[in-house]
């Protein structure tokens, strides 16, 4: 395969959305917390909490990404508002996949409130091209892209670096163990036989149907250990890490070091902070990431959600 020929082969893109400001979502959330007060806890809410940044996403990819074939938004009997009346052409690529659909045989872990086990469930939405794109709603794309920035050689290039398991750095042996985005790309890695793991970061995940479909029918009970669990579990692993693990031991993937990614997780910082770094410094760039924007100060919510609205016009 050449390295132009994948950008005659079908490209999707997958995103997963739910709202969680709707009222039915927390009434099904609610007979399994345990601590009913978690409810109203910034820190818990902002998991499902949004502020319509899936729009933006799904603009970001029209408009910068139009050789992706279709986008399937993966929720649960849920809706974003802009979609519920669309007209004209605008949106056709967008399709609901329904968590029921890729859960199919596995309904029993249904409802889930966590993102893993849905993760690990993407490569059963139906048609699902074999290259797709994996977008948190928190992911945008800012500036022209090409099939080539995802896959090579109809293989996924992986953007991140090599690092030590916790376990073997020695300051972190005298402190209490974190769970978090490197934990369990840890776990995925030691799934795949790795003694150190390929850490990656906040950019859109290219991801090969095919790697997950083979590895999952081998190994069936990994997929149920990894789904069963309604709330995030220490022991779970992040499927992008066990495909980008597999794909690595396989040799059947590309790096690169540049990120070209632009990254904000705290809102902190006064206003001009941030219209220095999105109106200057994205430049070269071609991914944004949000995370939590939710808990963004209002003026400085306004002004990245203007910024958006007026990149993705």
């Amino acid at each position: 395969m050449t390295e132009g020929s994948i950008e005659q082969n079908e490209i999707d893109a997958v995103i997963l959305w739910v709202d969680g400001d709707d009222e039915n979502h927390k009434a099904k959330m609610l007979p399994y917390i345990e601590d009913k007060t978690k409810l109203k806890s910034v820190k818990f809410r902002t998991r499902y909490n949004q502020v319509n940044e899936i729009k933006f996403t799904i603009d970001s990819i029209l408009k910068y990404a139009p050789y992706i074939r279709n986008i399937h938004i993966i929720t649960d009997n849920q809706t974003p508002d802009f979609l519920k009346n669309r007209n004209g052409d605008t949106y056709n690529k967008v399709s609901i996949v329904d968590h029921t659909v890729v859960f199919q045989g596995y309904e029993e872990y249904l409802p889930t409130f966590n993102c893993r086990p849905i993760e690990t469930c993407l490569y059963r939405i139906p048609n699902l091209a074999e290259h797709f794109i994996y977008f948190n709603d928190d992911f945008f794309l800012i500036n022209d892209t090409k099939p080539t920035d995802f896959f090579k050689d109809g293989l996924p290039i992986l953007r991140g670096k090599w690092l030590k398991f916790d376990k073997d750095i020695f300051y972190k042996k005298f402190k209490k163990p974190r769970v978090g985005h490197k934990s369990i790309q840890q776990n995925a890695a030691r799934l795949v036989g790795f003694n150190k793991y390929y850490n990656f970061k906040h950019t859109p995940h290219p991801l090969r149907k095919s790697t997950f479909e083979n590895y999952f029918k081998a190994n069936e009970n990994v997929l149920v250990e990894n789904i069963k669990h309604r709330f995030r579990k220490t022991s779970q692993f992040t499927p992008q890490g066990l495909a980008n693990h597999l794909e690595i031991k396989n040799k059947t993937c590309y790096f690169k070091d540049d990120l070209q990614l632009m990254y904000f997780r705290s809102y902190k910082k006064p206003l001009y902070w941030y219209r220095f770094n999105l109106d200057v410094k994205t430049k070269g760039k071609l991914f944004l990431g949000l995370q939590s924007l939710d808990r963004s100060p209002p003026q400085i919510l306004a002004y990245i959600l203007n910024w958006l609205e007026k990149r993705m016009s």
